[in-house]
């Protein structure tokens, strides 16, 4: 219990919170999170779910799959909307996408949309594109699927073929955004270059820093919104502005009937729903593909689509 309640004082002591430090609000969202800590939930009561009834291997394609789950085939609706890429126009070179889920997520948790987006993606650039979503915690497993990526005959030299740029992407929401900067300094380390990071509603994690956009890094973006027990960071900046670019950082906004998070617990929708109407928020996930389509498309096979505004 005392390892749950050290995470939640790292995880929900933000500026926001410590400014109403003794008030009474404080101090009973506090008596929740100790008592949900005793019943055995973690910082991830805020975060986390309520359990998967299937794998993301069972789910193949979550656009048509009847076993995807309601809410996240809605935060999916827009991009699976989209014009299939014909098979003629996919990347001609090899890209890797990873994705960072917040909270204790596993990364076989269907019910949230950056698990099944990772499936979207290799069903809408075919095999030359790996994606695939992680725990923020599953950095080697992240780091091996990088290494077979550059290096996919694992014999320590590199074909021609292998000497190819791999573009690299990452995203993540949560925690697991503040993870996509944190695995973009230990990729610059080896001297591997990212070409995008995209952080959703990015949460503070002890011990990393999810505002300082690593040089590595050519592009990136920031989502967030302001509400809920874990408001997200509301700005990234370039270590060296010369060679990356900071996109945006967008402001979101959500009424509280707008978009539903029934593949979340209670806690989640009821003390911390903003943080995962972002998460849910089609518009978003729609304009993560135009970015990603704009690193893995050649200009004139890009599909045009009007840019989502934020409110």
């Amino acid at each position: 219990m005392r390892r749950c309640l050290n995470q939640l004082r790292d995880q929900y002591d933000s500026p926001a919170l410590l400014r109403v430090r003794h008030s009474k609000s404080y101090r009973l969202a506090w008596l929740l999170l100790a008592l949900a800590c005793g019943s055995g939930a973690r910082t991830a009561l805020a975060q986390e779910p309520v359990s998967p009834s299937s794998s993301a291997s069972e789910i193949t394609d979550p656009c048509i799959d009847p076993s995807t789950h309601p809410a996240t085939k809605e935060a999916l609706r827009l991009v699976c909307s989209r014009t299939p890429v014909p098979v003629a126009n996919r990347p001609a070179h090899r890209a890797v996408v990873i994705g960072f889920l917040g909270g204790y997520t596993k990364r076989s948790d269907v019910k949230h949309p950056e698990v099944v987006f990772a499936n979207y993606l290799r069903i809408r650039y075919g095999p030359s594109v790996q994606a695939a979503a992680f725990g923020n915690h599953e950095t080697q497993k992240a780091f091996e699927l990088i290494r077979g990526g550059t290096d996919p005959d694992k014999n320590g030299a590199q074909s021609s073929a292998e000497k190819e740029p791999v573009k690299i992407i990452l995203y993540g929401h949560s925690w697991g955004a503040a993870q996509v900067l944190e695995f973009a300094r230990e990729l610059e380390r080896h001297s591997i270059p990212v070409a995008l990071t995209i952080q959703i509603d990015s949460v503070h994690k002890m011990g990393q820093n999810d505002r300082t956009v690593p040089a590595n890094v050519a592009r990136a973006v920031n989502f967030y919104q302001r509400r809920g027990l874990t408001p997200g960071r509301p700005l990234i900046v370039a270590e060296n502005a010369e060679r990356t670019t900071i996109l945006d950082n967008l402001h979101m906004t959500y009424k509280p009937e707008e978009i539903q998070c029934d593949n979340y617990g209670w806690f989640s929708r009821v003390f911390n729903k903003p943080h995962h109407q972002i998460e849910n928020d089609p518009r978003i996930w729609d304009q993560i593909v135009t970015l990603i389509d704009s690193e893995l498309l050649r200009p004139d096979k890009i599909e045009a689509q009007p840019r989502s505004s934020t409110r």
